[in-house]
This record gives structure tokens, sequence and C-alpha cells, in this order.
């Protein structure tokens, strides 16, 4: 690999990121790109004036490299994007964009731009104040390229993109704020279901355009998982245990589809420009579906009730004065589905995880994650 060095930091950092460069072609270690919401935010909403946090007790108590202390995980441990990474051999997990003095992580092993609240409409969210919408995220990721571009140049840039993976795990919340005629200044509620689908795929698939412009090559793209079973919609349609909304679900289903057809005509598009090209779609809402109906085939307790926090509103997951108190994490909480009211943990999170590296086509298509980073 041909580099253009051009090191703009610190004599010590660039110390280091030369012997790293100089290594780069026989270790390349696994570097992922993630975008999306609280499924996947690891800390960028800490950054931020926001109602949409997960910086306070009991959030990241299974999360070992923080030693049980809350990181700006939306659940108890591990992302799907941390277990991926490392399955695939990164170091450690792409740190937050918004966390100071992470540039030298772009080149290393990726950065997350994810947000809480965030959607792929601008107007997602609106309610939570702060969060840093699709469009937001992927302007993070020019600035980003452009650091790049100062450190390796373009052709060592265009090169290491490549080789890296795109991750964009987002739309749960344009949904769940369709679902929600209350929440104010968001319009898409008056909207038939099928342009809301079709404002999010467009809009969606402009932004995936934009990095493929900007080099992106691997792509993931999470469907939206089946809603109309997590606690919080459940509790607002009223919906009994062990049942999900099927109102909702069909929303989703209705998007998904389209979103599946959308990736496989930019497959075709772009990869006849391209032959490096592909997109994935990663087929979330079957798998979290199976494991929602059959938990106990999957050595889990509970898909119904949230580890922490209640059903009904606020729904807020914090710690308590005694661990008794009803907002208190629950005690086994590999047992648990469902976190919070509308998050996995992490024993949720390893399963489909797992699924969607090394599954069939069912899970992900055209091929599974792992095929993928092979390639």
């Amino acid at each position: 690999m041909d580099f253009t060095y051009r090191c703009p930091l610190k004599p010590f950092n660039c110390t280091f990121l030369l012997l790293w460069l100089s290594h780069f072609q026989a270790a390349q270690s696994f570097t992922n790109f993630i975008f999306g919401d609280s499924l996947v935010d690891v800390g960028n909403n800490n950054y931020i004036f926001t109602l949409s946090k997960a910086d306070s007790s009991p959030y990241g108590i299974d999360f070992a490299p923080s030693n049980g202390q809350p990181t700006g995980r939306f659940t108890n441990g591990r992302t799907i994007s941390d277990i991926v990474g490392e399955a695939l051999g990164a170091k450690s997990p792409p740190p937050p964009y918004l966390e100071p003095n992470t540039e030298a992580n772009t080149i290393l092993n990726g950065i997350n731009y994810a947000s809480g609240a965030a959607g792929i409409l601008d107007d997602t969210g609106l309610l939570f104040i702060g969060r840093v919408p699709l469009r937001e995220q992927v302007s993070n990721f020019e600035k980003s390229r452009e650091y790049m571009v100062r450190v390796i140049g373009e052709n060592g840039t265009k090169e290491m993109l490549k080789n890296a993976m795109f991750t964009i795990t987002i739309g749960s919340n344009d949904i769940l704020n369709y679902i929600q005629p209350s929440i104010p200044f968001f319009s898409q509620d008056k909207l038939p279901t099928d342009v809301l689908q079709d404002s999010m795929v467009l809009h969606l698939t402009t932004h995936l355009k934009r990095l493929h412009q900007l080099g992106g090559r691997k792509f993931v793209v999470v469907g939206v998982g089946p809603l109309g079973c997590i606690p919080f919609a459940r509790a607002l349609n009223l919906i009994p245990a062990g049942k999900c909304s099927e109102q909702v679900n069909q929303v989703v289903r209705g998007y998904n589809m389209k979103l599946r057809h959308s990736l496989k005509t930019l497959n075709n598009e772009l990869r006849s420009e391209d032959y490096n090209t592909t997109f994935v779609y990663a087929n979330s809402y079957d798998l979290f579906l199976k494991l929602v109906l059959n938990y106990q085939l999957f050595g889990l307790k509970n898909a119904d009730k949230p580890c922490c926090g209640g059903y009904f509103p606020p729904f807020a997951c914090f710690k308590g004065p005694n661990q008794n108190s009803s907002q208190a994490a629950c005690e086994d909480r590999s047992k648990f589905v469902f976190w919070d009211a509308y998050h996995p943990t992490e024993a949720a999170n390893l399963i489909v995880a797992k699924a969607l590296l090394d599954g069939d086509q069912t899970v992900a298509t055209p091929f599974n994650i792992r095929y993928l980073n092979d390639l």
C-alpha cells in the first residue's frame, strides 16, 4: 500500500502512528465505521444536551472494559456491533466520534457516529431535544475522512476504506415516532404509512450513496426489528404478555421489504461500477421475532418484562435507593431478552450477533457479515 504520510499530530502521537502504518499491510485490525441510533450508540449522546442518555447506573453494569461503569451504551453490556467487532478481530470498539482526542482511531479501528434517539429523517427524536440525525452522522464521517487524507493521503484513504466495514443500524425511532401521535412537532404521524416508509428508504438510500462516494465499499444495513414486541410498544397498545402488536410490526415489515429491495438495486447498480461494492441486508426482524417468541429455546427465561425499569411510563431505568427498587436491574440479566423498555440485553445481542456473523441467506443477504469481511 502506497501511503503519502503527512502527520498533523504531536511528535509522540506521530511516532506511534508511523509505527502502526509500517505494519499496516501485515496486520490490519478490523475497522468499522458505525452509524445509527441507541442500539449502537457507545457514548456520543454523553457529549450533547439530550434527554436520551445512558450515562448512569445500571447501564453498562456488565460491560467489562469499563468495569461495569456506564459508557453511554443503552444496554447492560455489549452492543451487537461490539460483539461482531470482537469476533472479527477488533482490538477495541470504535470510540464515539464526539469524544475528545479520538481522531487517530479513524485510521486504527474506525469511529462510532451513532446517537440515541436519532433517525433517518431529520425531525425524528425532537422530543428528546438533542441527537445526531443520520445526515449529520454522514457529515461527521466526511470530517473524519478529511483527517485521514491529511495523514495517509488520498490513495491511502481509498485503500483503507475499501477494506473497512460500514455498519448502519437506524430506522426504529422513525417508526416509534410514527406510532406516537402525541409527540409534538413531528408531522410524519399524519402521513399514510407507505409514504413514511418510502421517505425513510429514499433518505437512507441517499445517505448510503454518499458514503459510497466517500469510499465505503462494504456495507451492513440492519433492518428494523419487531418493534411491536418491545415492552414500550406493547404497553402503548395494551398488548398482553406473550403477544406483539401486529399493527406496529406490519409497519416495520413494509419498511424492511422496501429497504431490502432498495439495497438489491444498489448492489446491481454500484457493483457494475466497482465489483468491490456490497450492501448486506441484515434481517434483524426475523431474528428478534424468533428470539422473542421462542426465548426458552435460547436458554432465556423472560421475553416480556424489561430487566430494568417498568412496563409503563416513564419506563425509567436507573439504580434506585436499593437493589429492591423497581428501577434497579434484575439479578440474572443473562436470562432476559429486554434490558429496558426499548433495548435488548447483552444476552439477546449475543444471539443475534452470532446469527448475523455466520447465518445463511435468511439472516443476511447476499451473504453473512463474516463472509463480507473476508472479501
